[in-house]
């Protein structure tokens, strides 16, 4: 089954602040255990079926480092 939006994560801009986390209220984000070249744990994205494309994780990262796109 085909995802209505996709979410992007820039891992190497992500500094793993988790505003974004706090702030999906579907809960499809979550800080990953793996590291970026900065040393950061980055968010990925755990339930991409779920997002509304809202866009409140795209408004609250200070780095820019998440997009949304819908699917067409």
């Amino acid at each position: 089954m085909k995802t209505k939006y996709k979410v992007i994560i820039d891992e190497e801009r992500c500094k793993g602040c988790v505003l974004c986390v706090i702030s999906c209220p579907r809960k499809i984000l979550k800080k990953s255990e793996k590291y970026n070249s900065k040393g950061h744990h980055f968010v990925e994205v755990v339930n991409e079926m779920k997002c509304s494309g809202c866009n409140y994780c795209y408004i609250m990262c200070p780095d820019i480092a998440i997009g949304i796109l819908k699917n067409d």
